[in-house]
C-alpha cells in the first residue's frame, strides 16, 4: 500500500497577479493563510486554477517555492509541474522537487496525442526526475486524452508514482482503476459534483478549487448522493445527518451547500440562504444553511 499524499480536500488555488500580470506575492500568502485556517488537508499550487499554462518557468518555480515556505510543513504542498514536453517535464519536476514540494501534480500531455505506451513512458521519466511521489492528472475535456484504467495499473507499479486526480466524469472507468489498482494508486476527484460516488469506490478525497465566489460562506458540503435503485428509504436523510453532526463535533456547527434543487433539501433542516453563482456557471445556484443545534 501506498501512503496517500494527503486525504480530504486538497485546494488548487489561485495565482493572484497585479495588472501588469506580475506575481502578487502578499495576496498569494494571505489565501494560503486563508485556507490552512479553513482546514484545508493540502495545498495545490500552480494547478489549472493557478494558470502554470500561462506563467514562466520562473515565475511557476517562484510561486511554488513561496508556498512551500508559507505553509512550512503545515499541510503538504503539491506543486503543478506538468508539461507536454517529456524534457521540459523533467527539468520542471525537478526544479519543484527542490523548492521543497511534498508531491507534484502531473497533468496528461496536451496537444501532442500519444500513445498509451507514450504516457506511461512521459510520467515514469518526469516521476523519476522528480523523485517525489507525483498524483498525475486525467482531465481529457481539456487536454484531449485519457488514462485508460490499463494504463492507470501499469503506472500505480511505479513506486513514485502515489496517486490520480481523476477528472474524466466517467464513474465506470473510476469503479475499474480502483478494481485494478487497489492500494497501489490512491485516487482523488477532480469534479466537485462527483466526490461522494468516487469515494464510494474507495477514493480519498478531492482536489478541487474555491467552486463559488462566497468564501465567507464555508464550510461546504459538497454533495450527498444515493443509488436510484436505492432511494426513497431515507438514506439521504440519514447521511446528511451524519455529516452535520460530525461536522458539529468538529467545531463546525454551521454548515453551507450550493445545489440547484429545490424542495429537498429543506426536508432535512436547510433552509434557502441566497443566490450564489458557481465558478464557470451562467446562472446563480442556490446557497443552503444548515445549523446544527444537537451534537
Amino acid at each position: 500500500m501506498k501512503n496517500p499524499v494527503f486525504t480530504g480536500a486538497g485546494v488548487a488555488i489561485i495565482t493572484p497577479m497585479y495588472e501588469d500580470g506580475s506575481i502578487n506575492f502578499d495576496e498569494l500568502g494571505r489565501i494560503i493563510e486563508d485556507q490552512i485556517a479553513r482546514s484545508t488537508d493540502a495545498i495545490v499550487i500552480c494547478g489549472t486554477t493557478g494558470e502554470c499554462s500561462t506563467m514562466t518557468d520562473e515565475e511557476q518555480l517562484a510561486a511554488i517555492k513561496y508556498t512551500v515556505d508559507v505553509v512550512n510543513h503545515r499541510v503538504p504542498v503539491i506543486a503543478g509541474a506538468g508539461s507536454n514536453d517529456t524534457d521540459h517535464g523533467c527539468a520542471l519536476a525537478a526544479k519543484s522537487a527542490a523548492c521543497g514540494a511534498d508531491a507534484l501534480l502531473m497533468v496528461t500531455p496536451y496537444y501532442n496525442k500519444t500513445s498509451q505506451a507514450g504516457l506511461v513512458a512521459h510520467f515514469t521519466a518526469m516521476a523519476e526526475a522528480g523523485g517525489i511521489p507525483v498524483i498525475v492528472y486525467n482531465v481529457p475535456s481539456r487536454t484531449g486524452l485519457n488514462i485508460a484504467p490499463e494504463t492507470a495499473l501499469e503506472l500505480s507499479k511505479h513506486p513514485l508514482i502515489n496517486g490520480i486526480k481523476e477528472a474524466s466524469g466517467n464513474i465506470s472507468q473510476v469503479a475499474k482503476i480502483a478494481a485494478l489498482c487497489g492500494d497501489e494508486l490512491n485516487i482523488y476527484s477532480g469534479n466537485d459534483d462527483q466526490v461522494v460516488p468516487l469515494m464510494s469506490l474507495g477514493g480519498l478525497g478531492v482536489i478541487a478549487n474555491d467552486f463559488h465566489p462566497r468564501r465567507d460562506l464555508s464550510p461546504n458540503l459538497c454533495a450527498v448522493y444515493v443509488e436510484e435503485d436505492a432511494r426513497c428509504q431515507g438514506i439521504a436523510g440519514a447521511l446528511l445527518g451524519l455529516a452535520c453532526r460530525d461536522m458539529a463535533q468538529l467545531g463546525y456547527p454551521t454548515l453551507y451547500l450550493l445545489t440547484d434543487h429545490t424542495a429537498f433539501y429543506e426536508r432535512y433542516g436547510w433552509e434557502y440562504l441566497c443566490p450564489v453563482r458557481g465558478d464557470g456557471e451562467e446562472q446563480d445556484s442556490r446557497m443552503y444553511i444548515h445549523r446544527q443545534t444537537e451534537k
